[in-house]
């Protein structure tokens, strides 16, 4: 509770990473608009898809069905008044200042930027990965708006969108001409160095990645992998380390200006692109 404002791109982002923790399950409380407006996206895309041919067409057809109708009277579950929890934790939004980072080989342990500076981590990172099912189109703008101008990376950077609608939409802005630039590797989309199954690192690489996990050997034999943002992945592949927390925001601050935000970190919303734009994606 308490980001009830949130996408739901933003909370599955959460509620994904909750497998990390051992968790068996994991709910995110929302208001009603951003549901409404994640599944007025999912109802074009799904009768795009059956346009197109995709079946089962009268499962997928159920689904929008089913969608319509939710938006058309739209309630919601909501916690017991009363109802007592073995825990509750409260946390600060305030006062996170710095990125913060999940270190080699545990997504439970998390350190800050200064943490990791002042415990005499190893700092340096010969690759960067920005990718996994848990990122979204606005994290790869924002990769290529910290990208912009710098010219080719230090480090070996791989960048895969998770899906093809994504890729689409990131040439047709230009940022794929950026990552080009920058030297990066672009992947066909879906689970790439994430899953180590259709490539891997160098063997005892150090690495950046915006994957959920980082367990032994996933990314590659005898990998060493932090976890983070795309934007402090932007920050790592450009000075082939990992910045202090002072250099991070000088970079992104000025990357990513407070009037751009909206713009860069825009969802894919299907129902706000062109017909045609629409039909190419699916393809």
């Amino acid at each position: 509770e308490g980001l009830e404002d949130l996408k739901c791109e933003q909370a599955f982002e959460l509620s994904d990473a909750s497998a990390e923790r051992s968790a068996a399950a994991c709910t995110v409380k929302l208001n009603k608009e951003p549901i409404i407006e994640y599944l007025k996206s999912n109802i074009v895309l799904i009768e795009e898809l059956i346009d197109q041919g995709y079946e089962d067409k009268k499962t997928l057809q159920r689904r929008a069905d089913k969608m319509k109708a939710w938006i058309e009277n739209p309630e919601l579950l909501d916690a017991d008044a009363d109802a007592e929890y073995a825990a509750v934790i409260e946390i600060d939004m305030n006062e996170i200042k710095e990125p913060i980072l999940a270190c080699p080989n545990d997504p439970d342990d998390v350190k800050t930027l200064t943490e990791i500076h002042e415990q005499g981590l190893r700092t340096e990172i010969d690759e960067v990965f920005v990718g996994s099912c848990m990122t979204n189109i606005g994290l790869f703008r924002a990769l290529g708006e910290v990208l912009k101008g710098e010219g080719q990376v230090p480090t070996k950077l791989w960048v895969c969108p998770p899906t093809k609608m994504d890729e689409h939409t990131l040439i047709e802005e230009g940022y794929y001409a950026i990552f080009g630039t920058a030297g990066a590797r672009t992947e066909i989309p879906g689970c790439s160095l994430c899953m180590g199954n259709q490539a891997q690192v160098g063997q005892g690489a150090y690495v950046f990645s915006t994957a959920t996990r980082n367990f032994d050997n996933r990314l590659g034999k005898d990998s060493q992998v932090y976890l983070g943002s795309a934007e402090l992945a932007a920050v790592v592949a450009l000075k082939g380390k990992l910045p202090t927390a002072e250099e991070y925001m000088e970079l992104v601050t000025k990357k990513i200006k407070p009037e751009m935000t909206d713009d860069v970190y825009r969802y894919l919303n299907f129902n706000k692109v062109s017909k045609e734009d629409l039909e190419a994606m699916v393809e």
